[in-house]
């Protein structure tokens, strides 16, 4: 085993910096990182073993003992509950022979819970082997296990005609794109990328900046922070390296427009990036793939290597002094790495624990050096206003929110998928365009935004003044109880969180409790205002966007429909509160002094 893992290391270099893509290496080689291996990788990167189990065990997806030969992670989200996930889930422990958590006892299956992984507008969904399935049956996924019994793999059961992994019909078998509203901006076919890097290199970095700037494009991660004004800090900032990333950790529950825009458009979005490496004078990128989206990377891998085959890419690019490259880094699970700074350590081969700030990345980001770090969809975006100019972006939108953006829509409505809007569009012509089904609430901005009522917040538009959205729409009709969605987003929050916060920490399990008290009956108006003052406390107190976020599901649900907890609540009886079991509480002390009794009467 140590032969086998130093060739691997040798391919890295010995780059403690890759270790996660060693890890990746390790365990598709093995199925999982053993001890034996671990020891080899410290002493060949010259880490404690400690250190390297710190970084296996933050992720989900890495597996430090035997984890079935077939790993299958079934998708547990809001909208996959909606579509009977419970049955696919019974289905899949009655075909593997184990439960959920566990490996079968011929060491063949292992049967685990996943989040959201990006494929909400064809739930429920899997992931097998690096292989998805979409739009699941139990008799789907039945038939699923018994052909892996009958020793075919994922990839034969689900690419029946065998396209290749860098075919862009490879993805099209696996899942749909569901493109139902194209817009002005994206997902414009036959583009001259020569010819456009070509316009681009005659302008100045400075002129590349300014028409940016002009354009009042914002970033489409979620903050919204001003791309101009981030690319203008870069080429001011001093260091002996600049650095691009593409954020492509597309972790949001409800989200995935930029698996759409990686399958349709990844010529955009690498065009976006090395115009960032000439404004800011970068020479290396990163595309950094969050590892539900594994199914991807030979396709990408293929996009990238047709830029180097046009001189896009590499030396000397199109005869001008400017180099760049850019290379694939995947995530091995984990929703907090959205953050830039998280994305950073894990790029670095470590834990994503978010950074403080500042320094930002901006300044001083991947290897200490500064990091421009941009999500999918703003990429392709700059690529088209580099094409058509700033004015003609800002023509569209608002007066401070200029342009288009992509909204992944899911949940009660009859097309779900991605739609091009323009901001200033109110929430009813967005459901309208949906053919949302009898709406009673919305999800924006999946469960780190806001649960709005279609009834109150209607005529409310998209915009970065008032719905602020990152690109998640969920649709909920009035057969819903908003208060197990309301758990099922905390409970994804207890998930994810890093843990480093301790308010984002233990507070996130309060609020879990809380909520789950409002749906047993067992708590009081205490609760509710308890919930409220943690909730704050938690907003303001966390490092990241994750704990800044997470008590959102009950404060805004809370707000827009007080109902539905009010009608919940019961009255404290004398000292104790609704939220106190007595009987639970006694239950151990009552055995143990039956069992202390009679041992008395023997």
């Amino acid at each position: 085993m140590h032969t086998e893992v130093q060739t691997i290391l040798e391919q890295y270099h010995s780059d403690k910096t890759r270790l996660i893509d060693i890890l990746w290496d390790v365990q598709q080689k093995y199925g999982f990182i053993p001890g034996e291996a671990i020891m080899a990788l410290s002493e060949g990167l010259n880490m404690s073993c400690n250190d390297i189990h710190e970084t296996i065990s933050f992720y989900h997806f890495f597996h430090a003992r035997p984890s079935g030969k077939h790993k299958i992670y079934l998708a547990d989200s809001v909208i996959a509950r909606m579509n009977g996930y419970d049955e696919i889930r019974e289905a899949l422990e009655q075909a593997c022979g184990c439960t959920f958590g566990a490996v079968d006892e011929s060491g063949t299956f292992g049967l685990y819970d996943t989040n959201c992984i990006g494929l909400s507008d064809q739930e429920p969904a899997m992931m097998v082997d690096e292989v998805v399935f979409t739009n699941l049956t139990p008799k789907k996924a039945s038939d699923v296990i018994a052909q892996l019994k009958q020793g075919r793999d994922a990839n034969q059961i689900a690419n029946p005609d065998g396209n290749g992994r860098r075919d862009v019909a490879y993805v099209d078998t696996l899942v749909k794109g569901n493109i139902h509203n194209q817009g002005p901006v994206f997902f414009k076919a036959d583009r001259d990328f020569k010819a456009l890097l070509e316009k681009c290199l005659e302008m100045l970095p400075d002129e590349v900046i300014e028409t940016l700037t002009v354009s009042s494009i914002r970033g489409r991660g979620g903050a919204g922070f001003p791309t101009g004004l981030k690319w203008r800090l870069g080429r001011e900032a001093e260091g002996d390296e600049k650095y691009v990333i593409c954020n492509a950790d597309e972790g949001e529950p409800g989200t995935f427009k930029d698996r759409v825009l990686l399958t349709r458009s990844p010529g955009d979005v690498l065009l976006g990036m090395i115009i960032a490496a000439y404004a800011i004078g970068s020479h290396n990128g990163i595309i950094y793939l969050r590892t539900e989206y594994r199914y991807l990377k030979e396709y990408l891998e293929q996009q990238i290597q047709g830029f180097y085959d046009q001189g896009l890419l590499g030396e000397q690019i199109l005869g001008k002094a400017f180099d760049f490259d850019i290379r694939i880094q995947m995530g091995a699970g984990a929703y907090v790495c959205g953050d830039e700074t998280a994305l950073i350590e894990s790029c670095e081969g470590k834990r994503g624990t978010p950074r403080v700030k500042p320094p930002y990345p901006i300044q001083q980001g991947y290897l200490g050096m500064p990091t421009c770090v941009n999500n999918v969809e703003t990429f392709a975006a700059v690529s088209r206003i580099i094409e058509e100019g700033a004015e003609w972006f800002r023509t569209m939108g608002t007066n401070h929110s200029s342009g288009t953006r992509l909204l992944s829509v899911s949940g009660d409505c009859q097309h779900p998928g991605i739609y091009e809007i323009e901001w200033g569009i109110s929430l009813n012509e967005v459901l309208q365009m949906v053919g949302a089904r009898n709406p009673m609430a919305a999800q924006v901005s999946g469960p780190s935004g806001e649960c709005v009522s279609v009834e109150k917040d209607g005529e409310r538009v998209f915009c970065y003044s008032d719905l602020s959205c990152n690109g998640s729409l969920m649709v909920f009709n009035e057969s819903r109880d908003l208060l197990d969605i309301v758990k099922n987003f905390m409970r994804f929050f207890v998930d994810e969180s890093c843990g480093i916060c301790v308010p984002c920490r233990a507070g996130n399990i309060d609020l879990l409790r809380k909520i789950e008290r409002v749906i047993a009956g067992r708590a009081c108006q205490q609760d509710l205002d308890e919930g409220v003052r943690w909730g704050k406390l938690v907003r303001n107190t966390s490092r990241c966007g994750l704990g800044a976020a997470s008590p959102k599901p009950i404060l805004t649900t809370l707000e827009k429909f007080p109902e539905i907890y009010q009608h919940k609540l019961v009255q404290p009886h004398g000292a104790l509160l609704p939220a106190f079991d007595m009987d639970a509480a006694l239950q151990g002390h009552e055995l143990a002094y039956k069992a202390l009794v009679q041992e008395e009467m023997e």
